[in-house]
C-alpha cells in the first residue's frame, strides 16, 4: 500500500471511530460502529449505531448519501455484519447500494460474522480491506470482544487513593481523597460503562448513588453483590429501578420482595463452599446473559481484592491525591502473595494530571490480548 493511499484511509477511519463514540453507553451488548461513504475525495454520507436495535451505521450513512453512494468507498470501523439480527444484515445492502470497496477497521468476532461480511460483500465484486488502525478499532469496541470471546465484560477497576495506596481511613472514611476534577472525571467514566459494581459493604457504609451527575452522560445500571440483600429497601442505589443485585440462592425472600417493590432486579447465584460468595468467573458470565459488556468495579477493598485475585481485572483507572493516610484501607489489601513471582505484573500507566491528582490507566499484563 503506498503512503499517500495509508494516510487517506487512517484519515477517513479516525472519523468513523470518532462517530462510532458517540453510540457510548446506548448501544450495548452491540457494538459502536462509525460509517463514513467517501467518492471522489468527497463524503457523500456518514452514519453511526444510535441505539441498540436502531438502525446500523452503514444505514445511516447509505441513506444520507442516497444514489451517490454507487461507487463510493465505505470506511467503517468493524466489518459489516451479514446475519439477521434485531435489523437487517448491512453488508448485502452496501452491495446493493453498488458501492466500489469497503475499508473496515477490524473483522467481528461475532462467530456468526467473523469473516463472512467481507466474503458476502467479495462475491458480489466489491473489493475489500481490513485492519485500518486495527488496535484503535480493536480498543474501541474491547468490551464487545470480551463478550464476544470469553463471555464475561471488559472489566475497569475505578479506585480513588492515597499515595501510600490506601482507599479509605481505617475506619472506612473516603470522602473525598481526590479532588472535584478527578470526581467529575470519575463519572465520565461510569457513563462509559453499562454497568458499575459494588459490594454491600460500600452501600452499607456510605449509601451511594452511583449515578451520573457530575457531567453529561447516561447513568450505567448498578449491580450490588449482596449475597444475603442486606441492602434496605430505601438505599439510594436502588433508585429508579436501573439495580440490580447479585444474591445467594439462599438469601431472605422478604428482603428480596421488599427491593424488587422498589424496581429492582435480583439474580441468585450459586455461592462457592470455601468462600461464601459467587465465584467472580459466574458473576461476570451472569453480567454478560444481561447484556453487559462494559463494567466498572467501583468496591471496596475486599471486591478489588477478589477480582484482582481472580485475574479478572482488564484495566486499573486510579486517582491518586498528594496525600498520606497511613494504617487505612488498602486498595487491594485483601489480596496475599506468597512470593515476588506472584505479583501481577502491569503495563506502563498512562498518566494525566487532574489539578492535583493523578490519573493513572494501566493495563494488567495477565488480561488476554483483544
Amino acid at each position: 500500500m503506498k503512503e499517500t493511499d495509508r494516510t487517506t484511509h487512517e484519515h477517513y477511519m479516525r472519523m468513523a471511530i470518532s462517530l462510532a463514540e458517540r453510540g457510548t453507553g446506548c448501544v450495548s451488548p452491540n457494538p459502536r460502529v462509525g460509517c463514513v461513504l467517501v467518492k471522489d475525495r468527497a463524503i457523500v454520507g456518514w452514519g453511526y449505531h444510535r441505539r441498540y436495535g436502531g438502525p446500523h451505521a452503514e444505514v445511516e450513512a447509505l441513506r444520507m448519501a442516497g444514489d451517490l453512494a454507487a461507487g463510493a468507498t465505505a470506511y467503517v470501523n468493524l466489518e459489516p455484519c451479514s446475519h439477521f439480527g434485531k435489523t437487517p444484515p448491512c453488508a448485502p445492502q452496501l452491495a446493493a447500494a453498488r458501492v466500489a470497496r469497503v475499508v473496515s477497521g477490524m473483522r467481528d468476532p461475532n462467530p456468526r460474522v467473523d469473516g463472512t461480511g467481507l466474503h458476502c460483500l467479495e462475491e458480489a465484486g466489491i473489493q475489500t480491506m481490513t485492519g485500518v488502525l486495527e488496535s484503535e478499532c480493536k480498543w474501541l469496541n474491547r468490551g464487545f470482544i470480551r463478550t464476544m470471546t470469553l463471555g464475561r465484560p471488559w472489566v475497569t477497576v475505578k479506585a480513588a487513593m492515597s499515595l501510600d495506596g490506601d482507599i479509605a481511613l481505617a475506619g472506612g472514611e473516603s470522602k473525598w481523597i481526590s479532588g472535584p476534577l478527578s470526581r467529575s472525571k470519575a463519572h465520565l467514566l461510569r457513563s462509559e460503562h453499562d454497568a458499575v459494581l459494588v459490594g454491600v459493604g460500600t452501600v452499607l457504609a456510605d449509601d451511594p448513588e452511583l449515578t451520573v451527575r457530575l457531567v453529561e452522560g447516561k447513568s450505567p445500571l448498578r449491580v450490588v453483590l449482596d449475597s444475603q440483600l442486606r441492602t434496605p429497601a430505601d438505599a439510594k442505589v436502588v433508585g429508579d429501578g436501573k439495580c440490580l443485585f447479585l444474591a445467594g440462592e439462599e438469601a431472605p425472600e422478604e428482603r428480596a420482595s421488599a427491593l424488587e417493590r422498589r424496581g429492582a432486579k435480583i439474580l441468585r447465584l450459586a455461592m462457592d463452599e470455601a468462600t461464601g460468595r459467587p465465584s467472580i468467573e459466574r458473576i461476570l458470565s451472569s453480567l454478560a446473559s444481561e447484556g453487559i459488556s462494559m463494567l466498572l468495579v467501583e468496591g471496596g477493598s475486599s471486591v478489588i481484592s477478589a477480582f484482582t485475585k481472580a485475574r479478572m481485572v482488564d484495566e486499573y483507572s486510579l486517582f491518586v491525591a498528594p496525600v498520606f493516610l497511613g494504617r487505612g484501607l488498602q486498595l487491594a489489601g485483601e489480596l496475599s502473595l506468597d512470593h515476588m513471582g506472584e505479583a501481577i505484573a502491569l503495563s506502563p500507566a498512562r498518566i494525566k494530571q487532574v489539578e492535583g491528582d493523578l490519573w493513572l490507566e494501566v493495563n494488567p499484563k495477565c488480561s488476554p490480548a483483544l
